[in-house]
């Protein structure tokens, strides 16, 4: 930090003309200071520009995705009811998403009574089914029942994953990662990843760059006094797109701030990373749909640290992996 001019005892006129000076050599100094010194605050294109600070724990960020109840409009989810809409009404869906919720906040007592809900919020389409907010319980949660049809659909639905569900696998030939997913912030997210888990193959999804923590973060992922954010900028990146599918992008879903474990799509997809640490600097710039659960972290960092090479995505150095790392992503029991 740029250091205080020291006041004198000069006469009035001499003491308000070097006030004056000293001011502006401040500013100047800190302007400096500031351009040299504080991380380059860039969004994520899809080269992943990835640049740099507070610290955040894996249970906050799991907070904030507890904070979240959102679903995906023109969708119905069909399976049994365990409450019926028809004298269960709301204002929101986010309302019958929390109630939902609520049915499913036991935990350790056992599985969640409801797992999906649905609700018709549109006063014109919905006509005397508005507010309804049907809750419901699915014979397999990663295999939702739709109602397929040509008819427009006036609903909303979203999913909610209990304990020890929604866990998906991202599988390696350097180990397996568990990812569970986040449908309450990022339903669109989930609802492609559930659709991946339907495909014959995953032929194409790969890692195919990798940045370890370097000097600058701890093995926790937080960020080091005084450290750059980088390169390298902790992270492996990927692909998940089976080659020959065609690709909608993704809507950009209000989600947690990036910590360790945190994955996230690159602008809409289907591009995609894994963060090494905590960027609390990032801020939300990027949809968060899942985490690595903290045991299989070891696996990303094995990844981070295989061979690379150097290249310049966008005027960024980047560190691209010699071979890419080929992923299939699968079902997992639950437990």
């Amino acid at each position: 930090m740029p250091r205080r001019l020291n006041d004198g005892e000069p006469g009035r006129f001499t003491a308000t003309a070097l006030l004056f000076i000293g001011l502006i050599s401040f500013l100047l100094v800190y302007v400096v200071f500031s351009i040299v010194l504080r991380p380059r605050d860039h969004t994520l294109d899809s080269a992943a520009r990835f640049t740099g600070s507070q610290n955040q724990s894996r249970s906050e960020a799991d907070g904030d995705s507890r904070g979240c109840c959102r679903g995906v409009d023109d969708l119905e989810l069909w399976g049994p009811a365990v409450k019926w809409g028809e004298d269960f009404k709301f204002n929101s869906s986010e309302e019958c998403c929390k109630a939902c919720k609520v049915m499913c906040s036991g935990g350790n007592d056992g599985p969640c009574l409801c797992d999906s809900w649905v609700f018709c919020g549109n006063k014109e389409a919905c006509g005397s089914k508005f507010g309804e907010c049907w809750l419901k319980k699915q014979k397999d949660v990663l295999l939702p029942d739709r109602h397929e049809g040509s008819q427009t659909v006036s609903w909303t639905s979203g999913l909610i994953f209990g304990q020890g569900e929604g866990i998906v696998g991202f599988e390696t030939k350097h180990g397996l990662l568990h990812v569970q997913l986040h449908p309450e912030c990022a339903p669109h997210s989930v609802f492609y990843i559930l659709n991946l888990l339907t495909q014959r193959h995953c032929a194409g999804c790969q890692f195919h760059r990798a940045e370890n923590r370097g000097s600058y973060w701890d093995s926790q992922g937080n960020h080091l006094d005084n450290a750059p954010y980088g390169p390298p900028y902790a992270m492996i990146q990927g692909i998940l797109q089976p080659e020959g599918n065609m690709f909608s992008p993704i809507p950009t879903e209000n989600c947690p701030t990036i910590s360790r474990g945190s994955v996230a799509w690159v602008g809409s997809g289907p591009e995609f990373f894994i963060s090494l640490a905590n960027h609390h600097e990032w801020k939300q710039a990027y949809t968060v749909f899942g985490s690595v659960l903290p045991e299989d972290m070891e696996v990303v960092e094995r990844i981070a640290g295989l061979p690379t090479r150097a290249d310049v995505w966008n005027s960024v150095n980047v560190s691209v992996l010699e071979k890419p790392v080929w992923l299939t992503v699968r079902r997992m029991k639950t437990g």
